[in-house]
């Protein structure tokens, strides 16, 4: 007797090269569009898929995109269904909140979930004390199937007063998903005030850069107090992250921006913490050659630029640019002075980093020695099989 199989178990099943098998074999989770054998029929944006190797080999279940250049987001080894998925993405959402709770402290604001890193891609949630900011970056995490499971879970695990949709434009466009204003999906907060260390910061959830706040250089800023001294200039302050941890240790603080908005936040992220620091609106490349022109000196200066390489193509020109940035740094330096200068670019390696500051000294005539070599916060795990888990790197360094 041949059993029928149950609705919505039955797969579509997506075949992908030798090439794209072996990536996944390795422990990454994405295939590319070029290693995925043409869909025929086509397959429904966002759906589950079976995946199975050039040989018909199973290899597991994914999300598809009909869009993207990642065009396979695995999701487990094993077979899944339609079905099946809420319970999956109940139980790792559960597993990431749990994770949190081993290995953050010190804080009411941290990256909850980390979307590959938490084997959940394309979602991105940050808790910013009762509120939550929530990120679904493919079709398949935007399907409204989907969307209800995550938002009823979080709201289990977490309990916050208002849940905020925060949507990247450009993320929307390249998964060919319709237009949306960020918006708030639960509660009524969009709003409210959390604590990174000791120091307290304004939050407003449908504004600002990123989900609201640099969450992932929250260990760095700790870090960084501890050599901190003197009089310390924080360049790309932002809304005075790096600058407000240092306005307790220096006896002055300078913070520059050229982001006006950014810096009216920062202001009152120094009111709330009674803390002064003087807030600078300046192109940070001008600023640093005029200042070096005119011998400014200083004995702690931190450099956290946006990522200056966006793919491989922009290598050469973000080299020169941390490279110009760090010279300029180091020569404003006094002896002793203490530099932390940081990449978020993936595509620019700790090696590289290190390399252009090394350079860098060189041209300055000036000798540097490694305090530590740093990278994101734990709630921004790095799986070492997916590499671009690792983006952020920080080098404080004491300069002789």
């Amino acid at each position: 007797m041949t059993m029928k199989a149950p609705q919505g178990s039955i797969l579509p099943e997506l075949q992908i090269s030798k090439r794209g098998a072996e990536r996944l074999q390795s422990g990454h989770v994405w295939v590319y569009r070029s290693d995925v054998v043409p869909v025929e029929p086509e397959i429904a944006a966002g759906a589950l898929v079976r995946v199975v190797d050039h040989r018909k080999k199973p290899l597991g279940t994914a999300f598809y995109s009909s869009a993207s250049q990642i065009a396979v987001r695995m999701l487990t080894s094993g077979a899944l269904t339609p079905n099946e998925l809420p319970s999956l993405l109940r139980q790792r959402i559960h597993d990431a909140v749990a994770y949190r709770k081993q290995v953050v402290q010190n804080t009411d604001a941290y990256r909850v979930i980390f979307s590959e890193a938490d084997f959940l891609p394309g979602l991105i949630v940050d808790r910013y004390n009762d509120v939550l900011s929530l990120q679904a970056q493919t079709q398949a995490m935007d399907t409204t199937a989907v969307r209800e499971t995550v938002l009823a879970s979080l709201l289990e695990e977490l309990k916050p007063d208002g849940i905020v949709e925060r949507v990247e434009p450009r993320v929307r466009e390249l998964e060919n998903l319709p237009s949306r204003d960020s918006q708030l999906l639960h509660g009524e907060k969009t709003s409210t005030i959390f604590t990174m260390n000791g120091v307290k910061f304004h939050y407003d959830g449908l504004h600002g850069q990123k989900t609201g706040a640099f969450l992932d250089q929250r260990e760095n800023y700790a870090a960084a107090e501890q050599y901190a001294h003197g009089e310390a200039l924080d360049m790309f302050c932002y809304q005075g992250g790096f600058a407000l941890h240092l306005a307790r240790c220096c006896e002055k603080v300078t913070g520059v921006d050229s982001s006006c908005p950014a810096l009216e936040v920062a202001e009152e992220n120094a009111v709330l913490n009674v803390r002064e620091v003087e807030w600078m609106e300046a192109n940070a490349f001008d600023l640093l050659k005029d200042y070096a022109t005119a011998g400014r000196q200083y004995d702690t200066i931190v450099l956290d630029p946006p990522a200056f390489a966006k793919s491989k193509r922009d290598l050469d020109a973000a080299a020169r640019g941390y490279k110009e940035l760090n010279l300029r740094a180091l020569k404003m330096l006094r002896p002793g002075g203490v530099l932390v200068t940081c990449s978020c670019s993936y595509h620019v390696s700790e090696q590289e980093l290190q390399s252009i500051v090394v350079a860098a000294s060189l041209d300055a005539r000036r000798t540097v020695r490694i305090l530590e070599k740093r990278g994101q916060a734990k709630d921004h795990p790095v799986v070492p099989t997916i590499p671009e888990t690792a983006y952020l790197k920080a080098l404080l360094l004491s300069v002789v």
